[in-house]
């Protein structure tokens, strides 16, 4: 999501550590680093895929104002949400680290048995919907709700 020179995870904490100062380590790996909003990388994204913000909401299955106070910037997502717009956006596991990442959210993580399900459907170019169905069946609170298992009627 931010321009410039990509470097591995583990070369660029090296660089941190080998700086002098935070001033340093913050110039010289500036263009290793995220330097865009949130809502910008949206916006950003939606130029390079050539969709218009009110696609993604829909295919994310987000209510419509919320989605559109995340592409605008007036509102902050939760990780489920941005979990739901990389879905909508159709996003591949990279980028979709990417877009956590831009959100300072954590990472999806294999260890983790909802994040593992979530990354089989992100493999697998699921849609937001089919992943609900598949959390669902494997008994785990679906993106942004309570399980079914565990609401009171």
């Amino acid at each position: 999501m931010a321009g410039g020179i990509r470097l591995r995870t583990d070369t660029l904490m090296r660089r941190i550590f080998k700086a002098d100062s935070v001033e340093d380590a913050l110039r010289q790996n500036a263009p290793s680093m995220y330097s865009e909003g949130f809502c910008e990388c949206l916006n950003k994204l939606c130029r390079e895929l050539d969709v218009v913000p009110e696609q993604v909401i829909r295919r994310a299955q987000i209510d419509r104002s919320y989605g559109h106070q995340l592409f605008n910037g007036t509102r902050k997502p939760s990780r489920d949400k941005v979990l739901q717009l990389a879905f909508g956006f159709g996003l591949d596991v990279e980028q979709t680290q990417r877009l956590l990442c831009a959100a300072g959210k954590s990472l999806l993580y294999p260890r983790l048995r909802r994040d593992t399900v979530i990354l089989f459907a992100l493999g697998k170019s699921m849609g937001v919907f089919e992943l609900q169905e598949l959390l669902e069946r494997c008994e785990m609170t679906p993106l942004g709700g309570v399980p079914k298992y565990e609401q009171q009627d």
